[in-house]
């Protein structure tokens, strides 16, 4: 930092050897320096570096404005020798002239895997890494530099608990001022628990919906916050990127083969703090008008090593196929056009079709469900043409012939064969 012009120092700050790194893990080694640089002569006592690492959660909404509850990750003092580089004076103080911009070097390495915890920044807590340089002067109050780094834990998605599917079905009976109006189910599963950013989760599900409403289904990546303070858990519930599928109308069912979702930009799962959890979930659900929906939440870890390919997850799609077909079943293929007949008719839908509606993103402010008339189309009757013979006597009846568009070729032989028919009846009479 740049200090004013009331003290002595014209530059205070930190600068790490990698200013462009984006984070640091557990065993890197973190290098930088202090510079400072004058404005008058002053005197120094001395220069201590201190880096520093801990979770810590705010005691919101408490009346007792207590100590807010910490847990230390990282540690690490050093005191530089400043002799290295200024002049002693008489009574063990260190000269800094100005003009000039000295630079005191620091480095240390930051503890074993196992020990540390990603970064993190919450509504009602963090979890920060910081180094902290601190400048004591005789006679004065010490002065006080500080620069954050981030730390992102290495999180493998290929681990074996990791590729295995995840499972779940629930239902739910729905009723009508305490009359049973049937019930709603979900049976939902997804290859994997682990995901990484920009990767896509695959979901199969089965839904089915006998009661006398239409619901939709959708499906959100939900980011779980739980802060720990004076033996109470306060939990942060965030909707995330969500996608949905067609209504069902009452006494059907809708199967999701492969739907997709997203993973957006996300901090990785948050493991081994136990004063902050940051946790993710897959919700799948049924939004039904007049009802509280029916939810059904996967597990979800975000890590940062990235799925490595289809060869190792062989296990996972094993069992995800024999797992399957224990909670859904597929539906037949169609029938061909061919097997119906070309006069069949059909009815219009006796369910009230309904517009595309995906509702605001807050589903309690859901409101009900768009619907319009049944449209029918029907196909317009075949183009003929009517052709007049030669006038007739009175008696006779007039010949009409109907000619196809594709006729045209046929229409002069069709002429003489009607002319020549109407001379023998005229030669009969004579």
């Amino acid at each position: 930092m740049v200090l004013s012009t009331s003290t002595k120092l014209r530059v205070f700050r930190i600068v790490f050897s990698e200013p462009s790194r984006a984070f640091y893990s557990s065993g890197d080694k973190l290098s930088g320096s202090v510079q400072l640089e004058a404005a008058q002569p002053c005197r120094l006592s001395g220069l201590r570096i201190t880096a520093a690492g801990c979770a810590r959660v705010e005691s919101c909404g408490s009346k007792k404005r207590g100590r807010s509850p910490e847990v230390e990750y990282l540690k690490y003092e050093e005191q530089v020798r400043l002799e290295e580089a200024l002049s002693p004076d008489s009574d063990g103080c260190f000269l800094l002239p100005p003009g000039k911009t000295f630079s005191f070097q620091f480095g240390f390495e930051l503890p074993p895997p196992g020990r540390l915890v990603s970064s993190f920044r919450g509504k009602f807590g963090s979890v920060r890494y910081y180094v902290q340089a601190e400048l004591r002067r005789p006679s004065q109050h010490a002065l006080q530099c500080e620069k954050e780094f981030e730390v992102e834990e290495p999180l493998d998605v290929n681990q074996a608990d990791l590729l295995a599917p995840a499972a779940a079905s629930v239902q739910k009976k729905v009723t009508c001022m305490f009359i049973p109006d049937g019930q709603v189910s979900i049976s939902a599963q997804i290859d994997r628990k682990g995901f990484c950013e920009g990767e896509d989760i695959s979901i199969n599900a089965k839904f089915e919906n006998t009661c006398s409403r239409i619901v939709v289904p959708k499906a959100a990546i939900i980011a779980k916050h739980s802060y720990v303070v004076d033996g109470r858990t306060k939990v942060l519930r965030q909707k995330l990127s969500a996608v949905r599928g067609n209504h069902i109308i009452s006494g059907m069912c809708d199967m999701w083969q492969g739907k997709t979702i997203r993973v957006p930009k996300l901090k990785p799962t948050l493991l081994g703090c136990d004063i902050i959890k940051v946790d993710y979930t897959v919700m799948i659900y049924l939004h039904i008008p007049g009802s509280e929906k029916l939810t059904l939440e996967l597990p979800l870890v975000i890590g940062t090593i990235p799925f490595s390919g289809v060869g190792s997850r062989t296990s996972s799609m094993c069992s995800q196929a024999g797992s399957s077909s224990s909670w859904a079943s597929f539906p037949s293929a169609p029938p061909s056009y061919s097997n119906i007949h070309r006069d069949l008719k059909v009815d219009g839908p006796r369910t009230p079709l309904l517009h595309d509606y995906d509702g605001a993103d807050d589903d309690d402010e859901e409101g009900g469900l768009i619907m319009r008339e049944p449209e029918l189309y029907c196909c317009p009757p075949p183009v003929y043409s009517e052709v007049r013979a030669h006038p007739t006597r009175a008696g006779f009846g007039s010949v009409l012939v109907w000619f196809s568009p594709f006729d045209v070729k046929l229409r002069p032989r069709l002429a003489e064969i009607t002319r020549g028919s109407f001379h023998a009846q005229l030669s009969d009479i004579s």
